[in-house]
């Protein structure tokens, strides 16, 4: 710091002769710094805008993904890669200006004048010390700062797009600090403090005409994403009133009666409502066959499991904060999960037992390594594969990450065994005009947000019945939308808008289905044995680095092989290839039949495979 001092005594005494006075030399010397700095300035103001051009886009996944951190997380990671966003370049000017503040109170140690005044200021003494009329230097010191924070929640791109309390607080820790320290350091430090203050008002004005962020930002989009982001929140503020003091103390109660129950041998974790679709065959199996107590854990108050009956399947309730601790005092021989990522966040193995057997089993068939972080599955030891190329994949992924090996076990997809099981006992339908089933998926880019106007301009008026079941999650977040095109297809007597889930009778019952890169094609097409038209919007990437991986992923293999993939500049001719999947041979029940039973493991058996594997393991482990 003192080669610092000594740099900027030389510059102040530059200009000092330049000026022959000593609050002149001051704000020439400001001027110099800020003119040396411009570079920095103009880098900071880019990033800032790009920081703001990004926010819709950041508050729509802080909306999709609410209440889930780590999520949210590492997709706002993923889009600041995307775009060369960097966090901390806007604490570089903060950095330099301590930096500069630090060297200017030695620079003017250094400066050996002997007339100090500035007008009717003496600036070489210190306010705390000598009182009187230099008290007016921290009482500027802080006006000045409380100016420049006013301006720039104004018109700062990035300060003014802060929150009323970030706004408020940085303000009052701004003036806070300028006028304790314009107390304790010589008027002259404090006068500079007022000049760059001043003048960091005066160059945000001028970034902003020369750099106008008007230019590169939506700032309509902006205020639809802050709306968006406000329902959501307010949703969940609401949800959150409803959990009453009966639920806290279920949850109280259950988290000691799971960690109290000694010997636990398997433990099912279920992230929600809805879930127990994943296990259910398979718990079904080992209540039957054995006399196995099966735990289940459920971060959902409302699971439909809490309505089941049988002693030997205990449920209960933990939410996310407790499930945290509970999992690192895990005590249980196998713990099951269809979460991915164990050990990489905050769900992390067992602190107590390392001979706890950790068990993934997906609620998907899609590719475990394009559809799933990187790493997701490095810390399971044992992977319930549905299809040959998740095997596949999870074996070269050992291989190129000298990853220990883990057991695979070639177990299929239960939810299509199910769903085979309910449509075989459907009466044949032979639909008169054919059904066209939309089924988008609700990721960024999905086809109601791209293409949804281009399909049915294509496929209304030709025949068909066109039925449009979006994703439950987009009902949730955008009811809006979904209105809008209800009211702009009211007049088309030929297409639909379904917003109940309770039944899987339109799907059963379509003829044709379409989406984009849902996982519902495979589940409709390897059930009903109909094919699906594929729609190539962008593809969802959850691993950036899945082609180090030498196996094609199950999304995009299968894709031609159930039914046929389309270009977004295609879709005209959307009548003519349903046409073709509804005559050609290569698309008949025979020919999707051999496809399924050569893609997935076991249908119709998944069950027994993966039941006998969880109590072959047990019974091994008793033995241990």
């Amino acid at each position: 710091m003192k080669i610092l001092g000594g740099l900027f005594g030389l510059l102040l005494r530059f200009c000092y002769k330049l000026t022959a006075n000593y609050g002149l030399s001051i704000i020439l010397f400001t001027l110099i710094t800020k003119i040396i700095l411009l570079p920095i300035s103009v880098m900071v103001q880019k990033n800032s805008i790009k920081m703001v051009k990004m926010y819709p886009e950041m508050n729509h996944i802080k909306a999709k993904y609410f209440g889930n951190k780590d999520m949210a997380s590492e997709e706002e990671y993923q889009l600041y890669k995307r775009e060369k966003y960097h966090p901390m370049l806007d604490l570089i000017p903060v950095i330099l200006q301590l930096i500069i503040l630090m060297g200017v109170v030695d620079g003017i140690h250094q400066l050996n004048v002997t007339n100090k005044f500035f007008l009717i200021l003496d600036l070489g003494v210190t306010p705390v010390k000598t009182g009187g009329i230099s008290i007016l230097i921290p009482i500027l010191a802080a006006i000045s700062s409380w100016l420049m924070c006013f301006t720039q929640n104004k018109a700062n791109v990035l300060q003014s797009e802060q929150s009323k309390a970030n706004q408020t607080i940085t303000l009052l820790l701004s003036v806070g600090l300028s006028l304790y320290l314009g107390f304790f350091v010589p008027g002259g430090v404090g006068f500079y403090w007022v000049i760059s203050n001043l003048m960091s008002i005066i160059l945000m004005y001028l970034l902003n005409y020369f750099i106008d962020p008007k230019k590169y930002i939506d700032y309509r989009a902006l205020e639809e994403s802050k709306n968006e982001l406000a329902r959501v929140t307010q949703y969940a503020a609401k949800a959150n009133k409803k959990r009453s003091s009966e639920l806290i103390s279920l949850e109280k109660r259950d988290y000691k009666k799971f960690l109290k129950y000694e010997n636990k041998q398997i433990v099912f974790y279920s992230e929600g409502n809805g879930f127990y679709k994943y296990f259910q065959n398979v718990i079904e199996l080992i209540l039957k066959k054995t006399d196995i107590i099966i735990h289940y854990i459920t971060s959902d108050a409302g699971d439909e499991v809490f309505k089941l009956q049988n002693d030997n399947f205990r449920v209960y309730y933990i939410t996310e904060n407790k499930l945290i601790v509970l999992m690192m005092k895990m005590d249980a021989d196998i713990v099951v999960m269809t979460m991915p990522d164990l050990q990489k966040y905050h769900i992390k193995r067992s602190m107590m037992r390392n001979d706890i057997e950790y068990v993934y089993m997906d609620h998907g068939i899609g590719s475990v390594n394009l559809m799933l972080r990187k790493h997701a599955l490095d810390y399971f030891d044992t992977i319930f594969a549905s299809n040959e190329i998740s095997y596949a994949e999870i074996r070269e992924q050992e291989k190129k990450y000298s990853l220990k090996e883990k057991t695979v076990l070639k177990y299929g997809f239960a939810l299509i065994d199910n769903m085979i099981e309910n449509y075989n006992r459907q009466p044949v339908h032979h639909n008169s005009p054919k059904i066209i089933l939309i089924a988008p998926s609700w990721q960024d880019d999905n086809l109601l947000d791209l293409c949804i106007d281009e399909i049915l301009q294509a496929l209304t008026g030709h025949g068909y019945q066109i039925i449009l079941r979006p994703h439950p999650q987009y009902v949730r977040h955008f009811k809006e939308k979904l209105k809008i095109l209800e009211n702009k297809y009211a007049f088309c007597t030929d297409f639909s808008i379904e917003n109940s889930f309770s039944s899987n009778d339109t799907v059963f019952n379509a003829d044709i289905l379409i989406t984009d890169w849902s996982g519902i094609a495979y589940e409709y097409s390897f059930t009903t044995l109909k094919p699906s038209l594929f729609i190539n919007t962008p593809m969802k990437i959850m691993n950036p680095d899945y082609q180090e991986i030498p196996v094609v992923p199950f999304d995009i293999e299968i894709r031609n092989q159930i039914g046929i993939s389309v270009e977004l500049s295609e879709l005209h001719t959307l009548p003519d290839i349903i046409n073709q999947l509804l005559s050609e041979i290569k698309y008949s029940n025979e020919k999707l039949k051999e496809m399924r039973d050569k893609y997935l493991y076991n249908i119709s058996g998944s069950a027994e495979v993966g039941a006998r594997y969880l109590i072959n393991r047990l019974i091994e482990k008793s033995k241990e």
